[in-house]
């Protein structure tokens, strides 16, 4: 099978989308099948099955670029559409699909209206341009033939497939290799940007002098909490993937403040790797995260959040099994399924416990944010 993978979000930038399309792609590929990715260009030399699409820096969000245009007659023939967002990449995908009657799949990984809120600075018109963009991005999402989502439950009025983005259990398992052997050290990795509220850690980091922060991520919040970071936090750049595991290993808790986390995948991968999780008690750490793999606090009341770190520390749990069910392997088999059964029958298959409406593919007229046949 032929895929296609639209998405705004790609390297050379690091984060939890990015990660989980170069997993999937890698996965499937070792399946059999073929998996084109279209992304935005940037410093990044693409490698096989990899289409830039020519873009511009943005001015609104560092790291991230804007797309600007590429035909969709240059683009390769596909079997499967499966776009990965609802900027202009995606739009570009789901007219492809549209084009081509292909059928299309939408996975809804990151609430993109929690990023009005974090960056703009007047309340008022975040919450004008929430409202505008949620009624679009609604209707954006119905016109996929499926929609999957991590968890049961997502902000948005359309019926949806539960999908983790999965977690590979071979790969992220503990290690016998420590960096911190002599030290109790909480840790953090993911992007430093508003949205992640890492600010909240360094607050929690003053509280508890006693204990190390180690810190690992890049993005537009990073000198501000360079300029802010107490004694006791270490903040340092991304790392390899491959290190990964051995971070995860060596830290004692893993915890995160993060409001607008879709699955939170960095908190499984620590979990995969033996270490306990304290995370803001709201969507998706409140299904995620439980007694068995960690523990979560009233996101802003500092005391609370000590306290989960601490508890983490003396409590004895099982993190790994409690992560099993998010399994990478459980994931691509159940997208393979998804791809089967919606190319084969032009109906969308079922979840356990969510459905979705008949197809509307051979009827639907053309996105309408997708403009005119530009061929």
């Amino acid at each position: 099978m032929r895929i296609g993978f639209f998405t705004d979000s790609y390297f050379p930038e690091i984060d939890g989308v990015t990660y989980t399309i170069d997993l999937w792609r890698e996965e499937l590929e070792r399946k059999g099948h073929e998996v084109f990715v279209v992304y935005p260009d940037g410093d990044y030399d693409p490698g096989e099955r990899e289409i830039p699409v020519r873009s511009l820096p943005n001015p609104f969000y560092g790291g991230y670029r804007i797309p600007t245009f590429r035909r969709p007659s240059t683009l390769p023939e596909l079997d499967v559409v499966h776009c990965h967002g609802p900027a202009p990449i995606g739009i570009l995908g789901r007219y492809y699909a549209w084009r081509h009657d292909l059928p299309s799949v939408y996975t809804h990984h990151t609430p993109l209206e929690e990023y009005f809120h974090q960056n703009v600075k007047r309340e008022s018109i975040a919450a004008l341009l929430a409202r505008a963009y949620l009624p679009w991005e609604n209707a954006f999402l119905e016109s996929f033939d499926v929609v999957t989502a991590s968890t049961e439950r997502i902000d948005r009025d359309v019926d949806h497939v539960k999908l983790p983005v999965g977690i590979d259990m071979e790969f992220f398992e503990p290690t016998e290799e420590r960096w911190y052997p002599d030290r109790t050290v909480i840790g953090y990795s993911g992007r430093l940007s508003p949205e992640k509220n890492v600010d909240e850690i360094l607050r929690v980091a003053e509280e508890l002098p006693e204990y190390d922060f180690v810190v690992v991520g890049e993005g537009p919040f990073r000198e501000r909490l360079e300029r802010c970071a107490p004694a006791n936090v270490e903040l340092r750049d991304f790392l390899a993937r491959e290190e990964l595991p051995v971070f995860y290993s060596s830290i004692d808790v893993f915890v995160t403040a993060s409001t607008a986390d879709t699955l939170g995948l960095s908190t499984l991968e620590a979990n995969a790797c033996g270490t306990p999780v304290a995370a803001a008690d709201v969507p998706p750490f409140d299904r995620t995260i439980g007694v068995d793999n960690g523990e979560r606090f009233e996101y802003g009341d500092l005391e609370a959040m000590a306290t989960a770190i601490e508890t983490c520390l003396e409590t004895d749990r099982s993190p790994r099994a409690a992560v099993e069910r998010y399994s990478m392997h459980h994931t691509l088999n159940r997208l393979e399924g998804l791809y089967r059964d919606v190319s084969s029958a032009g109906d969308p298959p079922h979840a356990e416990s969510d459905s979705r409406p008949p197809s509307r593919r051979e009827t639907e007229e053309p996105p309408s944010a997708a403009g005119r046949d530009p061929d």
